[in-house]
């Protein structure tokens, strides 16, 4: 039962909204986190240190954020395989071109499949910098991610990188968000508006809140 799901195409658009939803709520959390960098480094290490304890002494040192790390590796994986099947059968579906030229829909739509090898690409830098140290500009200070911030975020690069990758997201998340509420069977003619008005609103809070890190230390509020 479950292959034949998985092999139709309703069946792969639910499972990329599962996936999304799953990606999304990680987000705002991860964001909420994020923000702690105003309060200062103490603060901002503290929370860092209480991730890699959530659940002890029940949970083992860092069970909990790796059973969160396997989650998101599943969602994001599911996420883009059906996400690849779905535009590939997509196209075999019409071989040949449109004859009207002009597109017909959204900015964020057009540019969702971009949008997406562009997260990609960007989530591997991100572990890369500020996870496992490989990438990272400076010396890289394990235990001391506050200072590893604004390490990152001190080079033009890091800022160029994180801010249009977070763009991205916004964009990603305001269309993945309504076309999700849609696939799920949340979505109708009476709620669009407001489906719609909830997507543009998690898209721009994800994105200023995602960004005002970067900005906080090239504006020497963070430092």
């Amino acid at each position: 039962m479950a292959r034949t799901v998985w092999d139709s195409s309703v069946g792969k658009k639910t499972v990329m909204a599962v996936s999304g939803l799953i990606m999304l709520l990680y987000l705002v959390a991860h964001m909420i986190g994020n923000l702690k960098i105003f309060f200062g480094p103490g603060e901002f290490n503290h929370y860092a240190h209480w991730l890699r304890t959530v659940g002890e002494p029940f949970m083992h040192d860092e069970w909990t954020l790796w059973l969160i790390r396997v989650v998101l590796v599943v969602a994001v994986v599911a996420h883009a395989v059906s996400a690849y099947q779905l535009s590939r059968r997509g196209l075999a579906a019409r071989p040949s071109k449109y004859v009207h030229k002009k597109a017909r829909t959204s900015y964020a739509t057009r540019t969702m499949r971009w949008g997406g090898i562009i997260l990609g690409l960007f989530v591997v830098w991100h572990l890369l910098d500020l996870t496992t140290g490989t990438a990272h500009p400076g010396g890289f200070q394990e235990g001391r991610p506050y200072q590893n911030v604004v390490d990152t975020f001190s080079t033009w690069y890091g800022n160029a990188v994180y801010i249009v990758a977070m763009l991205a997201l916004g964009l990603h998340v305001r269309h993945g968000f309504w076309s999700a509420a849609q696939t799920l069977g949340v979505g109708s003619r009476a709620r669009d508006r407001a489906l719609k008005t909830v997507a543009d609103i998690l898209a721009l809070l994800l994105t200023a809140g995602f960004v005002a890190v970067p900005v906080g230390v090239m504006t020497g509020v963070v430092s």
